[in-house]
């Protein structure tokens, strides 16, 4: 059992539950040694960095616990227990720019040549991007999923840009959860769409996003007005459940996170943010114009699709006829592979994004 407070251990613990089987993830136990007094039950206990104090872990390890040591010069929390919110990752962006933010450090981080055989480097990476799938799985729990893709060089203020983020709305009002790779472009303007409450706010964002179409060459600026947008888009207080859900990777770290998600689930391993992005798109993707990355996406989709015996699957839009035929044909490898198969119905091309709208939003029966 994953336990992230205090308050759940004791609760854990009132309801009967063993030490043994605790993995207690960034709780800050000073003070709290007490909780510990007289268990017998302490071998297999795993304490995952947060705060502790000597005389604790002496305790703890010398009963048959493993304790992982807080990592104060790791530019994110390996053990944190939830997903980012956006602030998290830009904080420090209006004092002392990009540069210094949680996001960038980690890319640094992540980048460090010295760093890349370090073999509890690797650990630390690995055991982040397993919590962020544990996260992933709370939040979606039984939620219909749609995925939207698509190429980071759609700018703002552009038709197609504001179309984007006019899709992202109108499933977003169907109850779906619009989940994108959280970067810019397309993935910025379909998660800005389902982020934004009604047409009103999200037409008063896209204005102010249009000041700064594109993240290069200045990413602090790009960032900057997107919170003034976000501010735009959806009043402070939401109770609701989550419309718009990002799932970047340090890998592509020199594409920044866009700031129009309930939360972040950012990745080291780029293999295993594809598998989870796309795996958790339960009722269908759609594939916007793009390039070499949203081409992986789409064959990563295709391929569960291609081998499965299931009758009824989730649908597969590829949106722009001469883009995905003629500029980057990959829609008559899709339906070469699709012949004969189930998959046959489950593959689709169209030119609008009306279209491509009306063949997943059926699937959804939440009401907005």
């Amino acid at each position: 059992m994953d336990i992230d407070s205090v308050p759940a251990l004791r609760a854990a613990l009132d309801g009967g539950a063993s030490l043994a089987h605790l993995r207690l993830q960034g709780l800050d136990l000073r003070g709290h040694d007490h909780i510990f007094d007289g268990r017998t039950d302490i071998e297999g206990l795993v304490v995952l960095g947060g705060r502790i104090r000597p005389k604790l872990v002496r305790r703890l390890t010398r009963a048959g616990a493993i304790v992982f040591p807080p990592t104060p010069h790791v530019p994110v929390d390996p053990y944190r227990s939830n997903l980012y919110a956006p602030d998290e990752l830009y904080a420090g962006l209006a004092d002392h720019g990009y540069a210094a933010t949680p996001d960038a450090r980690a890319y640094a981080w992540s980048r460090d040549p010295e760093l890349t055989n370090d073999a509890y480097v690797s650990v630390l990476r690995a055991m982040h991007d397993a919590a962020m799938g544990d996260s992933l799985d709370e939040i979606i729990d039984d939620r219909e999923v749609v995925g939207i893709m698509g190429g980071h060089d759609w700018g703002r203020g552009s038709e197609r840009f504001a179309l984007a983020a006019a899709l992202g709305h109108r499933l977003a009002n169907t109850g779906v959860l619009v989940v994108t790779g959280g970067g810019p472009g397309a993935m910025e303007a379909a998660n800005l769409g389902a982020y934004a409450t009604d047409e009103t706010r999200l037409g008063s964002a896209l204005r102010l996003l249009a000041e700064v179409p594109t993240f290069e060459p200045d990413i602090d600026a790009w960032a900057r007005v997107a919170f003034r947008a976000r501010e735009a888009a959806r009043p402070h207080a939401w109770s609701a459940p989550p419309r718009s859900l990002g799932i970047p990777t340090w890998f592509y770290g020199h594409e920044p996170p866009n700031v129009f998600c309930d939360a972040v689930g950012k990745f080291f391993s780029n293999a295993l943010r594809e598998d989870g992005l796309l795996s958790r798109c339960r009722n269908g993707v759609i594939a916007l114009p793009g390039a070499a990355g949203t081409v992986q996406e789409i064959f990563q989709a295709v391929t569960p699709l291609y081998y499965t015996e299931l009758e009824t699957l989730p649908p597969l839009v590829l949106v722009g006829e001469e883009h995905w035929t003629r500029q980057v044909p990959v829609w008559p490898a899709v339906q070469a592979l699709a012949a004969g198969r189930p998959m046959a119905d489950a593959v689709h091309l169209v030119d609008d994004l009306e279209s491509a709208a009306a063949i997943v939003a059926p699937r959804s029966r939440h009401s907005p």
